[in-house]
C-alpha cells in the first residue's frame, strides 16, 4: 500500500497494489473517487480537496499509521 499526498493540488492517493492494472473509476462524490481492478479489487482512492476530508486542521499534513511495516520508498 502507498498513501501520497499532492500539497500544492491538495489530493490524496491510497493506492493497495503495486500491480499495473486497467482500471474502472467509481465517483463517490465530486471529490472521492474508487479505481476498481477488473476483478474488482480496489486498486486506489483518490480524495480532491483532502484537506477538508483527512485533515483535522489546514497545517495538519501527517498520516500515522498503525500495525503496518513501514518500508524505504
Amino acid at each position: 500500500m502507498k498513501i501520497s499526498y499532492d500539497s500544492q493540488v491538495d489530493a490524496l492517493y491510497i493506492r493497495f497494489t503495486d500491480e499495473p492494472a486497467q482500471v474502472t473509476t467509481q465517483r463517490l462524490s465530486e471529490d472521492v473517487a474508487v479505481n476498481y481492478a477488473p476483478d474488482g479489487r480496489i486498486v486506489g482512492i483518490e480524495i480532491l480537496d483532502a484537506a477538508d476530508y483527512v485533515f483535522h486542521s489546514a497545517t495538519e499534513r501527517q498520516v500515522i499509521v498503525q500495525n503496518l511495516a513501514a518500508v524505504p520508498a
